[in-house]
């Protein structure tokens, strides 16, 4: 099993999206989470579930190597983008700043 470092910044986000564009919306996602991880070396972790039975309740789970990873994937333009297509989306939004206990993996 993998472990990652103390020093990453895990994150939190509970969304509620608008139900008549949920499928859009987890369109823009996808795009935003496989860039991502596929060009930003400090993100380690982007994960995106819905709550059963309210397809509208995003909830994403981010890791990055460090804080200086999270700033630069906020400036990135695949996340610029995001942002602007799913603004109008986008209900509500909370950020979760949490501590780490332990993060393990099968698949890392």
């Amino acid at each position: 099993m993998a472990q990652t470092s103390e020093h990453s910044i895990v994150r939190l986000a509970e969304l509620e999206i608008d139900p008549a564009q949920v499928e859009a919306y987890k369109r823009a996602l996808k795009e935003e989470i496989e860039a991502s991880v596929r060009v930003e070396p400090g993100v380690l972790t982007l994960y995106a579930i819905s709550v059963k039975e309210h397809p509208e309740q995003i909830r994403l789970f981010e890791e990055y190597r460090d804080a200086a990873a999270y700033q630069t994937h906020l400036q990135s333009a695949h996340f610029l983008k995001y942002k602007a297509e799913t603004h109008a989306m986008i209900k509500s939004l909370r950020l979760l700043e949490t501590d780490q206990i332990l993060l393990s993996s099968k698949y890392r």
